[in-house]
């Protein structure tokens, strides 16, 4: 039997999934390390991790998963690589890291992003690169120009995380079309890299690595990236796209009028059109979907809520690792709306749904008389659940034109009042896919140029497992939403 392997590099967590190469079906999904993989922040707002971080646990977890499941390495026919969107990693002539990455819930280069879409203006962002400059890997690299230039005097490469997970396996430097235009670093219009963003931040269009497609052959493990990984020397890299497309690709979103929903560490709504044109390039972003090509110009675009699953995850803790289903049973026991509490979850980084405020998380109308942990836990649940609602209603403002929403059983979809309270109040009915974007990126790298339409077809039968519908009963949804919504712009009028 042989097999491909699929890597999904978080920022909590490298998982590693082996799938069966000829039937698609999945064998196991290992996570590295056991708890969360840490992030530095140095200062308010900052989030960075070592890129080296992340090589060593996909080696631990690439031995571990061979050897739980009996398999040689030489089963291992190709490699598939999903990664965290917008962080940005330099490396110098000799391909030596530079410093640590400044990972995608940094928000130090929001200033700078403001003051480029203020300079170029938006008739010239919004037709180019569809959305504005934002706090992405391009206004990254531009902060450590500007605040270490000793440093970025280094810089021969820039790249992605996923970049760099490929470089440490084949050696070889390169990115994708998606994966630029998730940095904001790649011109819609014009079809080719945006040269001319970089040359206004002053950076030279030399560091950016060549383009490989996003299906095909990307290089092949070497000799070194064998020894460390437990790969086999010689297999390609035959995918890599970041975390949101590789999710959408997962859940077998890939048309226009299908949207992904993924409740992790954040929380995402990216749905898939073919539009050419948008009023929304604030709250939203547009990117290039995996099966983005010239000629069929199918767009993702991107709604991020990030403070998600975080919360959740920072509750468990705080509750003295009391684990998910324990905390999930407790808040089944409260009514819709909490009596009275309200928790805004916004406390990871500037929000861009919110015009990149920080508003920060807090729970408000905490009654210590009433108030219990199950309160605590559905209030949080229902938080999220109303972010991902409000994050919706901005989609829809921009005519996006929803058919199928679907969402993986392995993160906050799997509790009830969560898939329940968002499916009631966007009004859509939720399909359930047992997959995870590891399984996604593994399965990926068996797919040819083209073979999309089978790909999709196989997935859709394996992989859908049940339907959460909308409570026709909805008022209580409907009430606790709109006092979130009052509490929400409270606070979002006391930032101002």
């Amino acid at each position: 039997m042989k097999y491909t392997i699929g890597y999904d590099i978080g920022s909590s967590s490298v998982k590693i999934a082996l799938v069966e190469a000829d039937t698609n079906k999945s064998i196991a999904v290992v996570t590295e390390p056991q708890d969360e993989m840490p992030i530095h922040a140095e200062k308010a707002h900052w989030a960075e991790q070592n890129p080296q971080m992340w090589w060593d646990h996909l080696c631990t977890g690439t031995q571990r998963i061979l050897k739980e499941n009996s398999l040689h390495s030489s089963q291992i026919l190709a490699v598939g690589i999903s990664y965290q969107m917008h962080g940005l990693v330099v490396l110098d002539k000799h391909k030596e890291l530079l410093r640590d990455s400044i990972i995608w819930c940094d928000s130090r280069a929001v200033n700078i992003g403001e003051k480029a879409a203020e300079e170029i203006g938006e008739a010239k962002f919004g037709a180019h690169l569809f959305n504005a400059p934002g706090n992405f890997t391009a206004s990254k690299l531009k902060w450590v120009k500007e605040n270490e230039p000793e440093l970025y005097s280094k810089v021969a490469y820039y790249m992605l995380p996923g970049d760099y997970i490929a470089f440490k396996l084949t050696g070889e430097i390169a990115t994708t079309i998606n994966g630029l235009s998730e940095g904001m670093l790649w011109d819609f219009k014009k079809k080719k890299v945006a040269n001319w963003l970089l040359k206004h931040y002053g950076i030279d269009p030399d560091l950016t690595p060549p383009l490989v497609n996003n299906f095909e052959n990307q290089g092949k493990v070497t000799d070194e990236g064998a020894a460390q990984s437990g790969l086999p020397k010689g297999i390609p890299v035959r995918y890599r796209a970041g975390d949101q497309p590789n999710n959408a690709l997962a859940l077998n979103i890939l048309k226009p009028g299908e949207v992904a929903a993924t409740g992790g560490t954040s929380g995402v709504l990216f749905a898939v059109s073919d539009r050419n044109s948008s009023k929304e390039f604030y709250r939203v972003n547009h990117f290039a979907h995996v099966n983005y090509t010239a000629q069929n110009s199918l767009i993702g675009t991107l709604l991020c809520v990030n403070g998600a699953g975080i919360q959740y995850s920072w509750l468990r803790r705080m509750a003295n690792h009391t684990d998910f289903n324990t905390m999930n049973d407790l808040a089944e026991k409260v009514a819709v709306g909490c009596e009275g509490l309200i928790n805004l979850p916004f406390g990871n980084g500037a929000e861009r749904m919110l015009y990149n405020k920080t508003p920060g998380a807090q729970f408000s109308n905490l009654n210590l008389n009433q108030h219990q942990q199950g309160h605590l836990f559905r209030s949080a649940l229902e938080g999220i659940a109303f972010a991902f609602a409000y994050g919706m209603e901005i989609m829809q403002e921009d005519a996006l034109n929803i058919k199928v929403v679907r969402a993986g059983n392995d993160n906050l979809f799997r509790s009830s009042i969560f898939a329940n309270t968002v499916s009631s109040l966007i009004g859509q009915p939720i399909e359930i896919y047992n997959t995870t974007g590891a399984v996604g990126a593994a399965r990926a790298a068996a797919v040819e140029q083209g073979g999309l339409e089978d790909y999709s077809q196989s997935i859709s039968s394996i992989d859908r497992i049940s339907e959460v519908t909308p409570i026709k009963e909805n008022e209580a949804y409907k009430m606790a939403y709109q006092k979130w919504k009052i509490e929400l712009q409270n606070k979002l009028d006391k930032l101002n």
